[in-house]
């Protein structure tokens, strides 16, 4: 079996890993070039300075994930539907350069009238999948939009997005609340625990954070306790969404400070988290190589 290229671009970074046939990282590089920051648009010339060495030895395959299959980046590449597992994904590989790189598709799911979709998470889940031995489970991928996903069998069955992130930047930043909160501050564990609990009681996000300001009108919270509140709200209304009944296991994936909150706010719903970061990534892309 080959080394494999494997390449995470993004909206905002592109980051890449040389994998040996176990899957062992032997290399890591990224660079703050996601598809809205390449130069001139010229993705074939951006991948060509940072990964030609790699794709030197005879027989190298790169799978790239992420954004760089979307309208916007490299070349669209069409989304795998729901039920999807890694079979579904090598079927559907893009492949810019036959049998030498190619383009995960992503994944969509319908609920009811509306679609959704995903790119780059897909692969992170397989990944977590193969790095925790699970065929079934529940996975949540925080960030700006936040996923929720079911897998059984394997297979994603569906998934939900939650503008959970780009919400807590558009009110900390851009509303009124902006001018009674840190939006950078650290994180305030019992405040933030505070807005989970206001949360599950059910008033309503638009409600809940209009408080954010009326309690720091009233000196009961300060500018930096107030962003931890908010940001518990905002993970709390997803937590309202999800069936954490008898204790379920919850795989988060992300960046640790974001799965750290996710496995505080699942922990007072007395849910139990395992936590995975970029290796992830780099295992679901390794699972894909036939």
């Amino acid at each position: 079996m080959p080394d494999l290229i494997a390449v995470d671009w993004g909206t905002s970074s592109l980051r890449g890993a040389r994998l040996d046939a176990e899957g062992r990282v032997l290399e890591e590089k990224s660079a703050p070039l996601g598809i809205l920051n390449v130069p001139n648009g010229d993705f074939a010339g951006t991948f060509a300075a940072q990964f030609t060495d790699w794709m030197k030895p005879a027989g190298s395959v790169c799978l790239i994930s992420g954004m760089a299959g979307s309208r916007q980046g490299w070349v669209e590449a069409p989304y795998a539907a729901c039920p999807a597992g890694p079979g579904e994904l090598v079927k559907n590989l893009h492949w810019i350069e036959p049998g030498r790189i190619a383009i995960v598709p992503g994944l969509s799911d319908e609920q009811g009238d509306v679609p959704d979709v995903m790119r780059g998470e897909e692969v992170q889940i397989f990944g977590a999948m193969r790095l925790a031995n699970l065929k079934d489970g529940l996975f949540v991928l925080p960030g700006t939009h936040s996923k929720w996903a079911t897998v059984r069998g394997g297979k994603v069955m569906g998934f939900r997005t939650f503008m959970t992130g780009e919400f807590y930047g558009l009110l900390g930043q851009h509303s009124i609340l902006a001018r009674t909160l840190e939006a950078d501050a650290p994180l305030d564990e019992a405040a933030f625990l505070r807005g989970v609990t206001r949360a599950a009681a059910g008033e309503g996000l638009l409600h809940n954070a209009f408080g954010v300001r009326a309690l720091g009108l009233f000196g009961r919270l300060t500018p930096t306790e107030s962003a931890s509140y908010l940001s518990g709200l905002l993970i709390g209304e997803e937590m309202r969404a999800q069936d954490l009944s008898g204790g379920a296991e919850v795989i988060a994936i992300g960046a640790p400070a974001l799965t750290a909150r996710y496995a505080l706010a699942l922990g007072q719903r007395n849910a139990r988290v395992r936590s995975f970061g970029a290796e992830a990534t780099w295992a679901g892309l390794r699972a894909l190589l036939p």
